[in-house]
């Protein structure tokens, strides 16, 4: 199973440095915010087929973890 570390990547020369999946200007926000309004996985993969249903598990994943990350500190 390939982990989000593989797939997301924050590089400040690419969309301001927000979590992007590697190889395009597609954001974390972008996939979660597609799911959030509704949008079916199909859908988002019909959409931007340089997608997958892993890439897609691994922004949900990643959302998870930094919400962990960001809970601890309370």
């Amino acid at each position: 199973m390939i982990t989000y570390f593989e797939i997301i990547e924050i590089d400040p020369n690419i969309r301001f440095g927000k979590p992007t999946i590697k190889g395009t200007r597609i954001t974390v926000s972008d996939v979660l915010s597609m799911l959030a309004n509704g949008i079916t996985i199909q859908e988002i993969l019909d959409d931007f087929p340089q997608l997958s249903e892993e890439i897609i598990k691994a922004c949900l994943e990643f959302a998870a973890n930094r919400e962990k990350i960001l809970t601890v500190g309370l």
